[in-house]
């Protein structure tokens, strides 16, 4: 009972948590990206096998989609942090390779042996970031211009996402606004 009582506290009970990294397709030849952290790989793995096959999809083997996509350092500022020319500057003094703002905030990108000197760079003048981490971007997006593949898509990623083992889901789709609209 005090093993168990452990356990649910979150220590000392010995358990031994890996990343692991799965990657497939889903509707419509989205590619998908699913990082997580697990106690248990067979359970994981069987846990996100099945939201691919339930959902329209197909899981990969390593790296069968993961050179669609750009390593890359990211750091997201809220719009409120600063203007976009003032970011654009921060970032650019401070090694970043590229800055997209818009009105919910500022997305900046660097290479991923730079990421923690760019973000200590950007702490120091603008304040702490919204986060900084390594994440995937996608090379090219795959349109998915029809609603039934859309709500599948989409319903394929919510499951990833619910799942407690799964850190993040990186896909690259692009979803029209009408359709997004219809769905919302």
């Amino acid at each position: 009972m005090d093993r168990a009582i452990k356990r649910g506290a979150g220590g000392e009970d010995g358990t031994n948590y890996e990343e692991v990294r799965y990657e497939g397709y889903g509707p419509g030849s989205v590619a998908i990206i699913v990082e997580g952290l697990t106690d248990n790989r067979n359970r994981t793995a069987t846990e996100v096998r099945t939201a691919f096959n339930k959902n329209g999809g197909a899981l990969g083997e390593t790296n069968s989609v993961s050179f669609m996509f750009d390593r890359v350092g990211a750091i997201r500022y809220p719009a409120s942090a600063a203007g976009a020319e003032a970011m654009f500057e921060g970032a650019l003094d401070a090694g970043a390779d590229n800055v997209e703002s818009d009105e919910d905030g500022h997305e900046i990108t660097c290479a991923p042996d730079d990421l923690g000197a760019v973000r200590d760079a950007l702490e120091a003048k603008f304040g702490t970031p919204e986060y900084a981490r390594l994440d995937w971007k996608p090379q090219t997006t795959v349109p998915v211009a029809d609603e039934e593949t859309a709500r599948t898509l989409l319903k394929l990623l919510d499951t990833l996402e619910d799942n407690d083992d799964v850190q993040r889901v990186q896909a690259n789709f692009e979803i029209p606004d009408d359709i997004m609209e219809k769905l919302g």
